[in-house]
């Protein structure tokens, strides 16, 4: 009866011995094994931007689905080179001729934040903080960033399309494409640097909407050779009264071009410029986007401020 319980203690020694020896070799497999899958598998990569508002924005280290909700941001875009990136825009968005073939998901102040979703982009683009509060928290719940851009200034402009080139990794060509547009904004200010200042009144709308302090087009007439005879009034787009247009008498009227912008409010007939003639148009989405075209419309406007110089 002891030999017996002496060869059952045996045995299981044996089988304990036995299964130790297999977990061993199971474990030391299975570290072969993560070792070489780590080395095939790449960790998901967050980096943090700060967009034109302050915020913190959490991104995927790529960026390969997005939307734009501005005409000028879906021009940014494009010029920095990741135009193929955008899965949905606007129905404003209409250059390059490329952009009219993305899905559309609604306009620029009321988007489809049902489109939007399905389609799934990692990051979605804004031009203004007015268009932000309404859909972010559900944008964000569904793990989607927004990025806002606000610029104010040609230095703004800049600062937009390297951020934006920063977010889709196109670092390098959103500096060149900034350098460029500096080189030519600098040969226009050489140009006019000794000339004197223009008095220029910009025209939005016949009903006397126009640009204040906080508008980028400010900063481009000062660029251009002029000083904007409302530079001084509250906000971006103010509409001001026919009294206080009448007061201003510029010397140059910029209409931005459309069909119900091709002519001076009526308030203007005996202004200077009417009665000059010194009454400039210019497409309206050219002047009206703090995109990569707005040196065109700097050019454009320069030369009709200072013909004598170019």
């Amino acid at each position: 009866m002891n030999d017996k319980k002496i060869s059952l203690k045996i045995i299981s020694r044996k089988i304990s011995i036995a299964i130790l020896f297999i977990a061993v070799i199971i474990f030391a497999a299975d570290c072969r094994l993560d070792n070489s899958q780590k080395a095939e598998i790449k960790p998901s990569v967050n980096r943090e931007i700060t967009d034109d508002l302050g915020r913190k924005i959490n991104l995927p280290n790529e960026i390969t689905k997005a939307v734009s909700l501005a005409p000028n941001l879906t021009e940014i875009i494009f010029a920095v080179g990741a135009g193929e990136k955008l899965v949905g825009v606007t129905s404003f968005c209409n250059y390059p001729e490329e952009a009219t073939k993305i899905q559309e998901i609604g306009d620029t102040l009321k988007p489809n934040i049902e489109n939007i979703i399905a389609l799934k982009p990692q990051i979605v683009f804004v031009s203004t903080a007015s268009q932000l509060e309404s859909f972010t928290e559900t944008l964000e719940k569904q793990g989607i960033s927004v990025f806002v851009t606000n610029p104010n200034s040609f230095q703004d402009i800049y600062k937009s399309i390297e951020k934006i080139g920063e977010v889709f990794g196109n670092d390098e060509n959103a500096k060149e494409l900034v350098e460029a547009l500096k080189n030519r904004v600098a040969e226009v200010e050489n140009k006019t640097k000794d000339a004197e200042k223009v008095r220029t009144f910009v025209q939005i709308d016949k009903s006397l909407y126009t640009i204040g302090k906080e508008s980028f087009l400010t900063d481009l007439i000062g660029k251009a050779g002029g000083v904007s005879v409302t530079k001084d009034v509250a906000t971006a787009y103010p509409k001001i009264s026919k009294e206080k247009a009448f007061a201003l008498n510029p010397e140059v009227i910029i209409l931005s071009d459309s069909s119900d912008n091709n002519e001076p409010n009526e308030v203007f007939k005996n202004s200077n410029a009417v009665k000059n003639g010194r009454v400039y148009k210019i497409n309206a989405d050219i002047l009206s986007r703090p995109a990569p075209r707005i040196v065109d419309a700097l050019e454009q406007i320069a030369k009709d401020l200072h013909p004598d110089k170019f």
